[in-house]
């Protein structure tokens, strides 16, 4: 298994509530793709796991988002990483200026640092790489087979610390 993704079972692996939170510019194809992921994972109906679609304006979740009490919550964001497109990666608090495309109306650390002292939650921002090759470029198919493979693992992840909870 990729390390982030083990990186990421470990900081999951007790959370029965887990939100995911989208965000992104639909509009924008490389900005579209944490948007992407977290309709794609919603898709699953993974016991425990709440989806959040906040588009540009993420601060615009947080109601209810604290409503749901979530034990975890993962961002998902366009990241440009310098990576293969497609790449997921963790983001640390120390990267979020220099890697993330920067769409929102607050930065992303300050909506993260606000719902982690809300909530009590632990919180993770996942970014994934857009293609930079074309002005407003989407993802090649080989790129989407790509990211479609690491959403899988991210899904099975989601699935498998669900299992510890129901026994399935």
């Amino acid at each position: 298994m990729d390390p982030v993704f083990d990186i990421l079972q470990r900081r999951i692996q007790d959370a029965r509530r887990l939100v995911i939170v989208g965000i992104g510019d639909e509009l924008i194809p490389s900005d579209r793709l944490g948007m992407y992921a977290a309709q794609k994972i919603g898709e699953e109906q993974i016991p425990g796991v709440t989806i959040f679609l906040a588009g540009t304006v993420p601060e615009s979740i947080t109601g209810p988002l604290r409503r749901s009490r979530p034990e975890h919550v993962l961002f998902l964001d366009a990241a440009d990483m310098g990576a293969k497109p497609g790449t997921i990666a963790l983001i640390g608090p120390e990267r979020i200026r220099a890697s993330l495309i920067t769409t929102h109306v607050l930065p992303l650390s300050v909506v993260m640092d606000y719902i982690e002292r809300e909530t009590g939650a632990g919180v993770t921002l996942l970014g994934i790489q857009p293609d930079f090759t074309g002005p407003d470029k989407d993802l090649s198919e080989a790129d989407l087979a790509y990211l479609g493979r690491n959403l899988r693992s991210l899904s099975q992840i989601l699935r498998d610390r669900q299992t510890l909870y129901t026994g399935m």
